[in-house]
């Protein structure tokens, strides 16, 4: 059965919301207020919670887009010939989203976490893990990355310099310095 669809008033304020918790985040990070959203957005908090129940619906919608176009950049990364440039390519690409607004790699960090796996966010999480996961096994069957590191674990390193980046002067600098630094260890020797 598929949902109702919207009328027009609350399909203004739910793109109102998003927009308006965009905004919200990028100022004041995920943290950000959810009342103060809904006063920004010129709606009531009643208004925000039918349309996002959880902090996590509101977040998922703000990052949707974010999202698909990370899993469709994987899906193009996995036609790229080197497999090694095409997983440190998507990794940039990753990262650079991760980082605004402030808070998101924190939030992919715990949403890749076992308690978040029925929520959107941890499905979401899920669905990065395992485009992740194919640029990564492709580059370890090309002998370019070491065998022994997973797809958590390098999402999870990823995720944490993008924590890092946040608290400095040049985010997009520091983040690609760090992985710099994390690709000469993750290369077979």
């Amino acid at each position: 059965m598929r949902p109702r669809p919207m009328r027009a008033d609350a399909r203004r304020n739910y793109e109102r919301l998003i927009s308006t918790a965009r905004a919200a985040f990028m100022e004041h990070g995920t943290n950000a207020s959810l009342d103060d959203i809904a006063r920004r957005a010129g709606v009531g908090s009643g208004t925000l919670y039918r349309h996002f129940p959880t902090r996590d619906d509101l977040l998922h919608a703000v990052l949707r887009e974010r999202i698909e176009g990370l899993l469709a950049h994987a899906a193009e990364a996995m036609r790229e010939p080197d497999p090694d440039a095409a997983l440190v390519a998507w990794l940039r690409g990753y990262l650079d989203g991760a980082m605004s607004p402030r808070g998101t790699s924190s939030v992919l960090i715990e949403a890749m976490s076992p308690r978040w796996s029925a929520t959107r966010l941890g499905t979401a999480a899920e669905a990065i893990r395992d485009a992740v996961g194919g640029l990564l096994e492709r580059a370890q069957r090309a002998g370019a990355i070491r065998a022994d590191t997973d797809a958590a674990d390098l999402l999870r390193l990823t995720n944490a310099i993008g924590v890092a980046a946040e608290r400095t002067r040049d985010p997009a600098g520091y983040a690609d310095r760090m992985l710099v630094l994390l690709f000469d260890g993750l290369r077979a020797r």
